[in-house]
Protein backbone atom coordinates (compact mmCIF):
# COMPACT_ATOMS: atom_id res chain seq x y z
CA UNK A 1 0.00 0.00 0.00
CA UNK A 2 3.04 2.26 1.03
CA UNK A 3 4.52 1.88 -2.02
CA UNK A 4 1.75 2.74 -4.39
CA UNK A 5 1.50 6.16 -2.08
CA UNK A 6 5.19 7.16 -2.43
CA UNK A 7 5.06 6.04 -6.94
CA UNK A 8 5.89 9.24 -8.39
CA UNK A 9 2.63 9.05 -10.36
CA UNK A 10 0.82 8.41 -7.56
CA UNK A 11 -1.81 11.64 -7.53
CA UNK A 12 -3.34 11.96 -3.84
CA UNK A 13 -5.54 14.84 -4.71
CA UNK A 14 -6.65 16.48 -8.26
CA UNK A 15 -8.86 19.08 -9.49
CA UNK A 16 -8.85 19.53 -13.32
CA UNK A 17 -10.49 23.19 -13.14
CA UNK A 18 -12.48 22.98 -16.22
CA UNK A 19 -13.79 19.75 -18.14
CA UNK A 20 -13.99 19.02 -21.95
CA UNK A 21 -17.65 18.36 -21.63
CA UNK A 22 -18.13 21.72 -21.65
CA UNK A 23 -17.64 22.61 -24.96
CA UNK A 24 -20.51 20.01 -26.55
CA UNK A 25 -23.67 22.46 -24.44
CA UNK A 26 -23.76 25.32 -26.89
CA UNK A 27 -23.97 22.73 -29.96
CA UNK A 28 -26.20 20.96 -28.46
CA UNK A 29 -28.42 23.90 -27.51
CA UNK A 30 -28.21 24.39 -30.86
CA UNK A 31 -29.14 20.84 -32.60
CA UNK A 32 -32.31 21.15 -29.73
CA UNK A 33 -33.46 24.57 -31.28
CA UNK A 34 -32.93 23.20 -34.97
CA UNK A 35 -34.74 20.15 -34.04
CA UNK A 36 -37.73 22.86 -32.86
CA UNK A 37 -37.56 24.25 -35.91
CA UNK A 38 -37.33 21.40 -37.80
CA UNK A 39 -40.88 20.01 -35.72
CA UNK A 40 -42.88 23.55 -36.14
CA UNK A 41 -41.85 23.35 -39.80
CA UNK A 42 -41.28 26.90 -40.37
CA UNK A 43 -37.83 28.54 -41.79
CA UNK A 44 -34.77 26.78 -40.73
CA UNK A 45 -31.83 28.74 -39.97
CA UNK A 46 -28.97 26.20 -40.92
CA UNK A 47 -26.18 28.62 -41.59
CA UNK A 48 -27.13 31.26 -37.94
CA UNK A 49 -27.49 27.59 -36.12
CA UNK A 50 -24.22 26.27 -37.68
CA UNK A 51 -22.08 29.58 -37.16
CA UNK A 52 -23.60 30.13 -33.17
CA UNK A 53 -22.32 26.24 -32.48
CA UNK A 54 -18.79 26.79 -33.84
CA UNK A 55 -18.68 30.20 -32.06
CA UNK A 56 -19.53 28.72 -28.82
CA UNK A 57 -17.60 25.94 -29.06
CA UNK A 58 -14.36 28.09 -30.30
CA UNK A 59 -15.08 30.49 -26.96
CA UNK A 60 -15.63 27.49 -24.73
CA UNK A 61 -12.47 25.83 -25.84
CA UNK A 62 -10.50 28.70 -24.72
CA UNK A 63 -11.97 28.77 -21.60
CA UNK A 64 -11.98 25.16 -21.11
CA UNK A 65 -8.25 25.28 -21.95
CA UNK A 66 -7.29 28.42 -20.07
CA UNK A 67 -9.05 26.66 -17.00
CA UNK A 68 -6.99 23.54 -16.89
CA UNK A 69 -3.80 25.34 -17.07
CA UNK A 70 -4.44 27.96 -14.61
CA UNK A 71 -6.92 26.83 -12.15
CA UNK A 72 -6.21 22.84 -12.00
CA UNK A 73 -4.62 21.57 -9.33
CA UNK A 74 -2.76 18.58 -8.12
CA UNK A 75 -1.19 17.00 -5.09
CA UNK A 76 1.32 14.03 -5.31
CA UNK A 77 3.39 12.43 -2.80
CA UNK A 78 6.71 14.85 -3.73
CA UNK A 79 4.62 18.61 -4.99
CA UNK A 80 1.67 20.21 -5.05
CA UNK A 81 0.76 21.87 -8.61
CA UNK A 82 -1.88 24.97 -8.17
CA UNK A 83 -1.66 25.56 -11.91
CA UNK A 84 1.16 26.53 -13.44
CA UNK A 85 3.13 26.72 -9.83
CA UNK A 86 5.10 23.52 -8.49
CA UNK A 87 5.84 24.00 -4.89
CA UNK A 88 7.60 20.57 -3.71
CA UNK A 89 6.76 19.58 -0.50
CA UNK A 90 9.94 19.55 1.14
CA UNK A 91 9.64 23.36 0.91
CA UNK A 92 6.46 23.51 2.42
CA UNK A 93 6.87 23.97 6.53
CA UNK A 94 3.17 23.24 7.50
CA UNK A 95 -0.44 23.49 6.56
CA UNK A 96 -2.38 26.73 8.92
CA UNK A 97 -5.11 26.20 10.70
CA UNK A 98 -8.66 26.97 9.22
CA UNK A 99 -10.01 30.58 9.21
CA UNK A 100 -12.10 31.19 12.30
CA UNK A 101 -15.58 32.22 10.68
CA UNK A 102 -16.56 33.40 14.16
CA UNK A 103 -13.48 35.98 14.40
CA UNK A 104 -13.93 39.48 13.10
CA UNK A 105 -9.99 39.33 12.33
CA UNK A 106 -8.40 37.88 9.20
CA UNK A 107 -5.66 35.54 9.53
CA UNK A 108 -1.96 36.60 8.15
CA UNK A 109 -2.38 33.84 5.55
CA UNK A 110 -5.52 35.16 4.14
CA UNK A 111 -3.93 38.13 2.32
CA UNK A 112 -0.65 36.00 1.40
CA UNK A 113 -0.17 35.33 -2.35
CA UNK A 114 -1.86 32.70 -3.77
CA UNK A 115 -0.15 29.94 -5.40
CA UNK A 116 -0.52 30.19 -8.86
CA UNK A 117 0.27 32.67 -11.30
CA UNK A 118 -3.44 34.44 -10.86
CA UNK A 119 -3.59 37.25 -9.18
CA UNK A 120 -5.42 36.26 -5.90
CA UNK A 121 -7.47 32.52 -5.22
CA UNK A 122 -9.84 31.41 -8.16
CA UNK A 123 -13.60 32.01 -7.87
CA UNK A 124 -15.25 29.24 -6.00
CA UNK A 125 -12.33 28.11 -4.38
CA UNK A 126 -11.10 28.55 -0.68
CA UNK A 127 -7.26 29.42 0.05
CA UNK A 128 -5.74 27.15 2.84
CA UNK A 129 -2.47 28.94 4.05
CA UNK A 130 0.85 27.18 4.38
CA UNK A 131 3.93 28.48 5.71
CA UNK A 132 6.79 27.53 3.45
CA UNK A 133 10.41 26.80 4.94
CA UNK A 134 11.84 30.06 4.02
CA UNK A 135 9.19 31.37 6.57
CA UNK A 136 6.92 32.79 4.00
CA UNK A 137 3.23 32.46 3.90
CA UNK A 138 1.73 31.96 0.34
CA UNK A 139 -2.62 29.92 -0.36
CA UNK A 140 -3.20 27.03 -1.63
CA UNK A 141 -6.60 26.56 -3.10
CA UNK A 142 -9.13 24.12 -4.01
CA UNK A 143 -12.50 23.68 -4.56
CA UNK A 144 -12.80 21.11 -2.31
CA UNK A 145 -10.04 22.54 0.29
CA UNK A 146 -11.14 20.15 2.99
CA UNK A 147 -10.00 17.10 1.34
CA UNK A 148 -7.10 18.64 -0.15
CA UNK A 149 -6.36 20.11 3.73
CA UNK A 150 -6.35 16.44 4.70
CA UNK A 151 -4.42 15.01 1.59
CA UNK A 152 -1.58 17.55 2.41
CA UNK A 153 -1.64 16.98 5.89
CA UNK A 154 -1.17 13.44 5.62
CA UNK A 155 1.26 14.07 2.55
CA UNK A 156 3.43 16.49 4.96
CA UNK A 157 3.80 13.94 7.46
CA UNK A 158 4.48 10.99 5.34
CA UNK A 159 7.52 13.37 4.16
CA UNK A 160 8.57 14.07 7.07
CA UNK A 161 8.50 10.87 8.16
CA UNK A 162 10.79 9.39 5.37
CA UNK A 163 13.18 12.24 4.72
CA UNK A 164 15.67 11.43 7.50
CA UNK A 165 14.18 8.29 8.45
CA UNK A 166 12.61 9.69 12.40
CA UNK A 167 9.15 9.98 12.78
CA UNK A 168 7.24 12.55 14.76
CA UNK A 169 7.99 11.35 17.88
CA UNK A 170 11.59 11.34 17.51
CA UNK A 171 11.22 15.08 16.85
CA UNK A 172 9.34 15.30 19.44
CA UNK A 173 11.98 14.21 22.01
CA UNK A 174 14.54 16.20 20.60
CA UNK A 175 12.44 19.27 20.80
CA UNK A 176 12.22 18.76 24.89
Amino acid sequence: MSEAINAPEAVLFSEPGARWRTIGYGPALCAIILVIELIRGGAIHWFGLAFCAVLLAGFVWLQVVAGKRHISVELTPKQLREGTEVVPLRDIAKVLPEEDEQSWDYEDWQSARALGELTGVPRRRKGIGLELADGRLVQAWARDHITLRAELTAALERARGTDDGRGADDERKEAL
